[in-house]
């Protein structure tokens, strides 16, 4: 059987570093060696890259995916979301993904529309062995926090949201994301809202040009580094903080009640804003109102050409049709939030519009 791949990106490395790079070339071998010359009817590869943050649904969605239909392959490479949106800008692969909307040049010269997906939240992750109780955080305390403003666990601001919680007087280390990340931008958008002063001196950005704290790159990273290390705080997917076993906080969000990420808390911000109509594709979810809503709720987005001469498109529309249908049950196993009914009739009707 002959393996084709249906775009793989050549030649853009660009700025991404020799991370991303060594991601681009192993994956150009596999697709390499994969190729075994047949007679055989071909099988398409449709090559995907972005944010690290629903890496988990898409490696599920490759696997599940895989098995209806072995002449339909979907592959996914976490690069991050500004690089997954200059990859499909530049005709390179089928879809990306991620966590910031789309600009007004990227949609009308580049020719994207960005689809919702799941939705996320963005949790504060941290690890105080001495606290034995959940923490209670602020947007403005957070950004704080991230400007370096706040230094200890015990500080005031921290024990007035915490009257209860014996805080311990340990230096706070934080932890963030470089640039480029989907993470980034939604946290940021949270703090930026909370604080005027975190707007003016960092704003809303994938790239944030952070006062201080040491890089994680993945979110598995991120992960994995607030876990190891005592005093250390940040900010991660929920779905990433539960499976890894990291405390996170509840949040303040606008009605002024702590709330805790959940599947409910999570679709509840959704529905405050996309309700009635359920239209608002690109929406912000975060601060929504209500008092029941995360307020560090966000779209995954994929991002799509909308029009393209690409052999693989009818490829490509399968897959999508596959993912609003059948695909959305694996969102939620892989602990994401699915997409509220309403809203997944809607962007149905929109995939028919696109093939």
């Amino acid at each position: 059987m002959e393996k084709t791949e249906s775009s793989l990106a050549t030649g853009t490395v660009g700025r991404r570093g020799r991370g991303i790079a060594w991601l681009w070339e192993v994956f150009v071998l596999v697709c390499a060696l994969s190729l075994v010359p047949a007679r055989a009817q071909q099988t398409v590869v449709l090559v995907g890259s972005g944010s690290s943050v629903p890496l988990p649904l898409f490696n599920r969605w490759s696997q599940e995916y895989g098995k209806r239909n072995s002449r339909i392959q979907m592959k996914y490479l976490p690069i991050g979301t500004s690089e997954g949106i200059a990859q499909i800008s530049h005709g390179s692969g089928d879809f990306g993904a991620g966590e910031v909307p789309l600009s007004a040049k990227e949609r009308s010269e580049a020719g994207l529309i960005e689809l919702p997906i799941v939705l996320i939240a963005i949790v504060p992750i941290y690890n105080l062995p001495e606290a034995h109780d959940e923490l209670r955080l602020s947007g403005e305390v957070l950004a704080e926090i991230f400007l370096g403003d706040v230094k200890i666990w015990n500080a005031p601001q921290i024990a007035k949201l915490n009257p209860n919680v014996a805080l311990p007087n340990l230096p706070i280390q934080v932890v963030n994301r470089p640039g480029g990340k989907g993470s980034n931008y939604v946290f940021t958008e949270f703090l930026s809202k909370a604080s005027s002063k975190f707007r003016e001196r960092v704003g809303i950005n994938p790239s944030p040009k952070w006062p201080l704290g040491v890089p994680a790159e993945r979110s598995s990273d991120m992960a994995d580094r607030v876990k190891a290390e005592p005093g250390a705080i940040g900010y991660v997917e929920l779905q990433y903080a539960v499976k890894n076993h990291v405390t996170y906080a509840v949040v303040q969000n606008p009605a002024g009640k702590f709330v805790r990420a959940s599947a409910q808390s999570i679709t509840d911000a959704c529905q405050a804003v996309e309700a009635p109509y359920w239209k608002s594709f690109a929406a912000s979810l975060v601060d929504a109102p209500g008092v029941e809503s995360f307020p560090i709720t966000s779209f995954s987005w994929i991002y799509l050409r909308t029009k393209s001469g690409n052999h693989a498109r009818a490829a490509l529309g399968n897959l999508l049709e596959w993912i609003y249908t059948n695909g959305q049950q694996f969102a939620e196993q892989e602990g994401y939030s699915q997409l509220p009914g309403p809203l997944l009739a809607e962007v149905k009707r929109k995939v028919e519009t696109l093939q």
